[in-house]
């Protein structure tokens, strides 16, 4: 017999727990949910659903409910025909609704399908996972047949030499591996690289329409989009990703993207975007030429695969060569002609996906260029009205980037732009105002548009998120604050107009994150600038918080900590305490660093320093002449200027001590 005659004593034990009780899942829900809660895609069913549950079976039950179960019994009860018989018959009726994989569920059919797998019988085996593929998309279906050990089963049906039924037991991997556990045992009973060798196919078969196809080839083309269907679902895992890559998954993934037959390359663009969150795919997907191909999908009518496509990008242009390759190929005029679509609007994955893209890619100068061809600043503003907080961060983000450039900063206030983006300083998202102060930034290096911002009193709701928790928050908000406070109609004023504003910035220095400490010192440099101001931060005892910092190998923190010495160093004694509290040798290690800018703030401070007696002696004792020597040959001025005047004060006190000798010498 082909139903329960193999049926192992493990099947019969689950059997008996589940029965044809209504709470028969009841037992293993909050164990299954537990262990389901970091997929990407939660499945959980919510109170309501099974309401709903109970409501669809005191319902009147239809005719092909009874018919079902008595199909079950047969297949229980019958020899191999009959077996076989009852499952095409089964397949006859419309699995995909509840109350018929109800009907299976509550006779204990599960337990008879999965047992089926056991058996020998090619016919038998197809049939039940035709059934399976169709009812596995109920999310109790899936965990019951995790409960019932079926995973190992489907995945040796993936070793047999049937190119139909491999397709089968890889649609049925591909709906039950949306629950974590599945994704797992999908993995450790090797189940991996044998997906990965059903998409390995001919490539004139993926770039030849299907009704030029042979059976045969049809066969195998189906065979390819289970398996990329099933690798989509697995791709959730990052060990699953891992052990993807080590089967050789890539070349094979950039072959499915040459693909005319869109039901292939749907699953595979998915499972590229999945994997383009890891660095190692990162790079494989540049240099197997897939950006070429994913740019090409951009412009298709499926709105899934432009999601999948825009969204791998936005991935992987972190990178200067991808960013490139994206322009190359023509990438960006498909993103822009995305975001300015209104029809695209509600759709919020592919919007989120296209402007992530567009960010990305305006990292790179020559991409924002050929963006401000297409207008794409006043896009950008059109969507700044968007309810979605992903897509907000993004577009405020494409937006910091192209307004580093004085044109886009005049077209991104003439688009009213500015308003907007002060509005959602509001916000609690923090990506958002991370990407918002960035954005702002950049806008109040433009006179005019620092005009409109005070207007709006956006430099206190800038401040405002120095409070923020997210420490990138307060690094961006800090840096935004410097030109807000240095193009500020009246700026000393402006300051000391917040009531609590350089306590605040003050009280940061205590920081344990370096971006931090480096924007705040930055921040300071430019509010010492005013001599009122620099009074109340010296009083905040400002000075010893710089003093605990300078012991720092960070080439940032350097540069902008050395500012911030400079500028304060020069009220009431601050430069002898600062000699007293031991940073001025700290300070000179700083010249031996390889960073042009690091070195201009150092020998500004040290010109600063060198005011006292003291400290020249302390300067001249750590070798700092050799360095200020060769920083006069710079090209930067400032620097010159810096390193000779400081030279200078340690020359004038070798002359006094001289003159000093030798005044001693004649006496």
């Amino acid at each position: 017999m082909i139903g329960t005659g193999g049926s192992s004593h493990r099947h019969r034990k689950i059997r008996e727990q589940c029965g044809s009780c209504p709470n028969r899942f009841s037992r293993d829900k909050r164990q299954v949910i537990t262990e389901d809660s970091d997929t990407t895609d939660v499945e959980s069913s919510t109170d309501e659903e099974d309401r709903w549950k109970e409501v669809a079976r005191t319902a009147e039950i239809p005719v092909d409910y009874y018919n079902i179960q008595k199909l079950i019994k047969y297949i229980k009860a019958g020899n191999q025909t009959a077996t076989i018989m009852s499952l095409c018959c089964l397949k006859d009726y419309d699995l995909s609704t509840q109350i018929n994989q109800f009907a299976i569920q509550d006779i204990g059919g599960l337990d008879i399908l999965v047992n089926i797998l056991e058996c020998n019988d090619t016919k038998c085996c197809l049939g039940s996972l035709t059934v399976l593929s169709e009812i596995t998309l109920n999310i109790d279906i899936r965990k019951t047949i995790i409960d019932l050990d079926g995973i190992p089963l489907i995945v040796d049906v993936l070793n047999s030499a049937m190119k139909n039924l491999k397709t089968m037991a890889a649609e049925t991997l591909a709906n039950v591996s949306k629950v974590r556990l599945a994704r797992k045992y999908v993995r450790v009973y090797g189940g991996i690289p044998k997906l990965v060798d059903l998409i390995d196919i001919k490539l004139s078969i993926l770039q030849t329409p299907r009704e030029q196809l042979s059976p045969e080839d049809i066969e195998s083309l189906n065979m390819a989009r289970a398996g990329a269907r099933a690798l989509w679902t697995l791709a959730d895992s990052k060990h699953n990703m891992e052990q993807m890559r080590k089967s050789g998954i890539v070349p094979l993934m950039a072959r499915l993207l040459k693909s005319c037959h869109i039901d292939v390359v749907i699953p595979i663009m998915g499972t590229v975007q999945k994997c383009s969150s890891e660095p190692k795919f990162q790079l494989a997907i540049t240099t197997e030429g897939m950006i070429a191909d994913i740019v090409t999908h951009l412009s298709s009518e499926c709105t899934d695969l432009k999601m999948e496509g825009s969204t791998a990008i936005y991935k992987c242009a972190f990178d200067e060569t991808t960013r490139d390759l994206v322009r190359e190929a023509g990438g960006l005029e498909p993103l822009v002609t995305i975001i300015k679509d209104k029809a695209v609007r509600e759709n919020k994955p592919l919007l989120r996906g296209a402007t992530g893209a567009i960010w990305m890619c305006a990292i790179s100068d020559a991409n924002v260029k050929q963006l401000d061809s297409m207008r794409t600043v006043n896009h950008l503003v059109a969507l700044l009205n968007d309810e979605c907080d992903e897509v907000l961060t993004n577009v405020c983000g494409a937006l910091s980037e192209c307004v580093r450039f004085q044109n886009n900063r005049e077209a991104l206030r003439q688009a009213g732009g500015l308003p907007a983006m002060v509005a959602l300083l509001n916000s609690s998202h923090a990506p958002l105002l991370e990407n918002l102060a960035k954005a702002l930034k950049e806008c109040a290096e433009d006179p005019e548009s620092m005009r409109i911002l005070e207007e709006l009193d956006a430099v206190r709701l800038v401040w405002s998120l120095l409070k923020n928790t997210s420490t990138r928050v307060q690094a961006n908000a800090a840096y935004a604050i410097c030109p807000c406070v240095k193009n500020a109609t009246d700026s000393a004023e402006l300051v000391r107009s917040l009531v609590g504003a350089m306590e605040l910035v003050v009280g940061l220095l205590k920081s344990k994150d370096i971006s931090v400490l480096s924007a705040v010192c930055a921040a300071i440099a430019t509010i010492a600038q005013d001599q009122t101001n620099l009074a109340i931060l010296t009083d905040l005892r400002v000075i010893y918080k710089l003093a605990d910092l300078v012991n720092t190998t960070d080439d940032l923190l350097r540069m902008n900590l050395a500012a911030a010495v400079a500028a304060c160093a020069c009220y009431g004694n601050n430069t002898e305490e600062l000699g007293r509290l031991r940073t001025v040798t700290p300070i000179v290690t700083y010249m031996t660093s390889d960073n042009p800018m690091v070195h201009r703030s150092t020998a500004m401070a040290l010109e600063k320093l060198s005011m006292d007696p003291q400290n020249c002696i302390t300067m001249h004792q750590s070798g700092v002449v050799p360095f200020l020597l060769e920083c006069i040959g710079s090209t930067n001025k400032e620097l010159q200027l810096a390193a000779a005047g400081c030279l200078r004060n340690i020359r004038e006190l070798a002359l006094r001590a001289e003159e000093y000798m030798l005044k001693i010498d004649d006496d």
